[in-house]
């Protein structure tokens, strides 16, 4: 009687916790459902557009020049929303961020929000979506596993630089993946600032620029791919190393 009345609360302690972490998830799935749901319901992408952006440039500027913090807030809010539900238009929220906040700062908040929505996407890939990823995606797994299991941190900056995968599949994968969330983070946001900078410079251009192509022109992917290379030399060295001691 003793022994089973020292043993009951460590179960039920177990027990509580697995019931709080099942509500947890359920909780988030609920909110995902909601914000993919709100997102085309009320058909929020069609203010996710170029033509949109400089239609409503001045009423933006003012409100962000009146409501500094609140335009800050919302802004990196909304854009970690977006990466984090994989909604479309990140690109328009990058182009947004360079014309309300400038390209510098601009880009900080970009990283900021892109960063955060990333590290929700591969938490939920991990502990909640596993096995819905993995059948949807299922073709990818095996080189990215292969990839981050030789230098994860090499690898993920490179695929972020060159636009190998979308960036919500490579959130996703990453999750099923056996890489720390520490060198997931510092990759991502270190990865992604090159692109990050380059639209939110167009997005201060904006009065300029027609369509999305004179943004992400061969010039500047080309400078993305060298980027992304030189992110492998670790990596390649790695396997120099290897090959010299063998």
């Amino acid at each position: 009687m003793i022994q089973g009345d020292m043993t009951m609360p460590a179960s039920m302690d177990q027990s509580e916790a697995e019931n709080a972490s099942s509500k947890g998830r359920i909780v988030i799935a609920l909110l995902l459902a909601a914000a993919i749901g709100g997102f085309f319901y009320f058909d929020l992408g069609r203010y996710l557009s170029l033509e949109s952006l400089k239609a409503n440039r001045d009423r933006l500027l003012l409100f962000t020049e009146e409501h500094y913090l609140a335009s800050v807030v919302i802004f990196i809010g909304s854009y970690c929303l977006l990466v984090s539900a994989s909604l479309p238009g990140a690109v328009f929220f990058t182009l947004a961020g360079g014309l309300l906040f400038g390209s510098v700062v601009g880009t900080v908040y970009v990283n900021l929000g892109a960063t955060s929505g990333a590290t929700l996407a591969f938490l939920v890939s991990r502990y909640l979506l596993r096995d819905w990823v993995e059948a949807k995606f299922g073709g990818w797994v095996g080189p990215f596993q292969e990839g981050f299991s030789k230098n994860a941190f090499s690898y993920l900056i490179t695929i972020r630089l060159i636009p190998v995968a979308p960036f919500f599949i490579v959130n996703a994968l990453s999750g099923l993946t056996k890489v720390s969330l520490s060198t997931y983070v510092t990759a991502t946001a270190i990865g992604i600032i090159p692109g990050s900078f380059v639209y939110a410079y167009a997005g201060r251009q904006l009065g300029t620029i027609n369509t999305l192509r004179e943004i992400a022109s061969p010039n500047v992917l080309m400078a993305f791919t060298l980027l992304g290379l030189l992110a492998l030399v670790p990596t390649l060295y790695q396997k120099y190393a290897a090959k010299k001691s063998g």
